[in-house]
């Protein structure tokens, strides 16, 4: 399943979960408890509802109260299983792909890399790296600097620019690849030395 399926899947979860357990909250209250745009939760709530997963009452003060409905209990129930299935095969593609692009690095010389983007994809970049002779730099981010990775501060685009060029960066993240990607040539790294799974 693509990944965009994946964090629709997801999305559509939280909110199910939100609603089971306070379904007087507002939109606004669901777009901060599951951190997505209030437009966006608008559109989402339309289509559990108009699915039959929700229901929405009146209550006073032109305010709603949702119910999950017995078929958005299964909805839920159903997508939380999809979804660890599907993180599951991602993971271990990721793992995957991580270990090779790591050995053929490895075989043409390479033994330091930084990477670039923190999230739970670096996670296990970062798992994939330990089993290689290889030394790990760091890594860089934007709006996540001086956040903690695995005991290293993460750098910003900034940090970056004044350190040292690395010779090898690798992209550490999905989501946020295409945004990354652009800014480590922004930040002056060289395009041939940045290495990337996810094309």
């Amino acid at each position: 399943m693509p990944m965009k399926n994946i964090e629709d899947g997801h999305r559509s979860l939280r909110l199910l979960e939100e609603i089971s357990l306070d379904g007087a909250l507002t939109q606004r209250d669901l777009s901060d408890r599951v951190g997505v745009a209030l437009g966006l939760v608008n559109t989402y709530m339309k289509n559990l509802v108009a699915k039959g997963y929700v229901k929405i009452s009146g209550i006073p003060r032109k305010r709603y109260k949702y119910y999950l409905t017995p078929k958005g209990f299964v909805e839920k129930s159903r997508l939380t299983y999809e979804i660890l299935h599907n993180y599951n095969r991602v993971f271990m593609e990721a793992r995957r792909d991580y270990s090779r692009l790591f050995q053929e690095l490895h075989s043409k010389g390479v033994r330091e890399v930084l990477f670039a983007g923190a999230d739970e994809v670096a996670e296990i970049a970062y798992l994939s790296l330990q089993e290689m002779d290889m030394k790990f730099l760091g890594v860089v981010d934007y709006g996540k600097a001086k956040a903690e990775f695995f005991k290293h501060r993460v750098m910003s685009f900034e940090d970056m620019k004044a350190m040292p060029a690395p010779a090898h960066i690798v992209v550490t993240t999905y989501k946020r690849k295409d945004e990354i990607y652009k800014r480590l040539l922004e930040a002056g790294a060289d395009e041939a030395g940045v290495h990337r799974i996810y094309t």
